[in-house]
């Protein structure tokens, strides 16, 4: 499920014959549940929506899915090995690396 950038999944708890959901795409802690598919997609975006009026008067920003940055913890060779190659290609680390991982997800969905 997506809403306004916000990714949630959602299962089903046969004991207690609910829907469960939580949003995948923040640290921020959010969750909706419900009994009937229409309910699980209205509570959905309701939390969302709760969640960005909750940051508004708070006067927060709200987490925002995927900023386009993170941190890649490397042994220290393959950091010296990605960077030496990078330069070879005559790109920049960041280009490299993004080139490598769009490769691999290509890759996968083939």
């Amino acid at each position: 499920m997506e809403y306004k950038g916000y990714l949630g999944t959602v299962e089903y708890d046969s004991h207690e014959k609910i829907f469960h959901g939580d949003i995948i795409n923040t640290r921020d802690v959010i969750t909706f549940q419900g009994t009937t598919v229409k309910e699980i997609e209205r509570a959905f975006k309701d939390s969302i929506n709760d969640y960005i009026t909750w940051c508004k008067e708070e006067g927060v920003e709200p987490e925002k899915p995927y900023s386009g940055k993170f941190n890649v913890r490397l042994s220290p060779e393959l950091h010296r090995q990605v960077a030496i190659m990078a330069k070879k290609k005559h790109v920049s680390l960041n280009s490299f690396v993004e080139k490598a991982l769009t490769n691999e997800i290509s890759f996968q969905r083939v």
